[in-house]
């Protein structure tokens, strides 16, 4: 795993007073997939509106009130780096990264306590729910209160991302971390202390594999066979 910023990266600084921000937090975007199809496109890669859903994702997170933002790369990492525009991200390649959700999580927090940033909490979002933008992430920064805050956003009161981990929880949370569960034991274990954030009135928590999938973003939420509205991925 190797962490680099991209050229014209912005150190942390402290505000005016000279020390860190009472509620700095950093955002981590986890950028890792390929397409299921065979010859598919790398996720990052797809393009929604112009732009690469990667590009999306780190744009939710700034504009959202995150900083720094770590991007953990995976798939056609080379790639990706060479034609999107992540200035003032800090780029993370993990080479591990078809081991599953899990191996980027642990990527992305070590390279932020490497960092030695001042970050109170992390906001992790995935970079394929181009439904996910800004109005989410800032609502879910909104309610961090404390280093020991777990914060969820919510879809119809079923958990989804962006969630936030405050900063006592990252080597629990990385310890934990293994195969394509990501920190969804972690949370498990620790339900009654999440707290959750409405969401579903500004985002839509639906992933994107193929160029395809981005109909559900555009036209709405596909139905279940039920009828009911698709269910966001829990964390």
């Amino acid at each position: 795993m190797t962490a680099t910023p991209n050229a014209s990266v912005t150190p942390e600084t402290p505000n005016a007073s000279g020390s860190p921000g009472p509620a700095a937090v950093a955002g981590l975007l986890l950028a890792l997939g390929g397409g299921r199809r065979p010859g598919g496109r790398p996720k990052a890669l797809l393009e929604h509106r112009g732009r690469p859903l990667v590009e999306h994702a780190a744009h939710a997170l700034r504009a959202g009130g995150c900083g720094p933002v770590h991007v953990v790369l995976g798939a056609a990492a080379a790639e990706v780096r060479d034609r999107v525009d992540l200035s003032g991200c800090v780029l993370v390649d993990n080479p591990r990264w078809a081991e599953g959700m899990g191996s980027s999580l642990r990527a992305g927090l070590a390279s932020l306590t490497a960092a030695g940033t001042t970050a109170e909490a992390v906001v992790v979002l995935l970079v394929d729910q181009p439904g996910i933008d800004a109005r989410a992430v800032a609502r879910v920064v909104a309610a961090y209160r404390t280093p020991d805050s777990i914060v969820s956003a919510a879809y119809e009161g079923r958990r989804g991302h962006p969630v936030l981990f405050g900063a006592r929880h990252w080597a629990g949370v990385a310890a934990g971390a293994r195969g394509d569960r990501g920190a969804r034991d972690y949370l498990r274990a620790r339900e009654d202390s999440i707290r959750t954030v409405e969401c579903g009135d500004v985002a839509q928590a639906y992933d994107i594999d193929t160029a395809d999938d981005l109909r559900h973003v555009e036209q709405g939420p596909p139905p279940h066979p039920s009828g009911a509205p698709g269910a966001p991925r829990q964390p």
